[in-house]
């Protein structure tokens, strides 16, 4: 059945009041409208590194620090030279594990029997020369034709593969940044998407209700995007799905958006930054971006999922893998808001 889309006719009012999300909530809202999204510590916890999109400078990495420009600069050094060297994101995950384990992407210009460099190349061992090693570019290739000569390297795992390439006399560590790699270059390589679940929003439906329309005065962009994730319904969630047989979340987001001629950030993390920002459920306009940690937060909680207000007390969101995308009441979103942002 096709779901139908009608504007002008006024809207059910929203009962839900901004009030029960707390003050907290409010406050929080305030906050990350002004100065972007929330990236902070939260006690003792440690977050989880599963995220959404690249990691933003000023993350949580887990040996405690913050990310860097600095470092992220290197990474996507990095990652360019993996792209032009043939080696894909694969290549470049490696090559900035690696770099993060070794140097936590700093080009420093000492390490233990004279290696250099983010690597930590040695040049008595063949790497290069003491300057060229110390040329991010020079030795992110190094690092690549390494890994590239080895026999189906794309099939050995991250910090093998790492480990294969640096013979460190420590192989364990590498281990440790597998994932902050994977999230740093999936977001350079613009494929970072939502890989975290709505699992605790309920009342999840594919079908719109009875009646359901648009109030009067809405936006014809706003109307445009909104029957473009409308008529997605059912379809299944694919990570880094941009259709047109399924999404993930911030996918959804951005094709909803680009079916009227605006062009949203492809990760989470990036369109947590679009637009404008809303200061309550109680100024809620349909097309407004809805941002929560999602099952899976990044660190400090950061958002890790998005979805599109719809009107009616209503969001569209692509959820998880297994689940199709679908309608769940904003009820549900409310006690998990981090951000909430208007387009354009």
């Amino acid at each position: 059945m096709t779901a139908e889309l009608t504007v002008g006719q006024p809207a059910p009012s929203d009962a839900l009041k901004w009030a029960a999300a707390g003050g907290a909530l409010v406050g929080l809202l305030v906050v990350l409208s002004l100065a972007g999204p929330l990236i902070a510590s939260q006690g003792a916890t440690t977050p989880a590194l599963a995220i959404c999109g690249a990691l933003p400078v000023g993350s949580l990495l887990p040996d405690g620090s913050r990310l860097t420009a600095s470092q992220a600069a290197n990474a996507a050094i990095i990652t360019a030279a993996a792209s032009s060297a043939g080696a894909g994101e694969a290549g470049a995950i490696d090559a900035v594990d690696a770099a993060m384990t070794e140097s936590r992407l700093n080009n420093v210009d000492y390490g233990t029997l004279g290696a250099l460099g983010l690597f930590q190349e040695t040049p008595a061992d063949g790497w290069g020369s003491a300057a060229q090693v110390m040329n991010p570019e020079y030795a992110a290739n190094a690092f690549l034709t390494r890994l590239m000569a080895m026999p189906d390297w794309q099939a050995i795992p991250t910090a093998v593969a790492a480990q294969d390439v640096e013979r460190s006399a420590y192989p364990g560590r590498y281990q440790t940044w597998v994932g902050v790699a994977g999230e740093v270059v999936a977001g350079l390589s613009g494929t970072g998407a939502c890989n975290n679940a709505t699992a605790t929003l309920t009342g999840a439906t594919t079908a719109l209700p009875a009646g359901f329309a648009l109030p009067a005065g809405t936006p014809a962009y706003v109307a445009g995007a909104i029957g473009y994730a409308i008529a997605q319904l059912g379809k299944p969630y694919v990570w880094g799905g941009t259709g047109p047989d399924g999404f993930d979340c911030s996918g959804l987001v951005m094709m909803a958006y680009r079916s009227v001629g605006i062009d949203l950030p492809r990760t989470t993390y990036a369109q947590v930054y679009a637009g404008q920002p809303v200061y309550g459920a109680g100024q809620l306009a349909p097309g407004d971006l809805l941002f929560t940690e999602g099952s899976d937060p990044g660190p400090g909680g950061a958002p890790g999922h998005v979805g599109l207000y719809i009107g009616s007390g209503l969001v569209i969101d692509a959820p998880y893998t297994g689940h199709p995308i679908e309608v769940t009441p904003l009820s549900s979103w409310l006690s998990q808001l981090v951000a909430i942002r208007r387009v354009p």
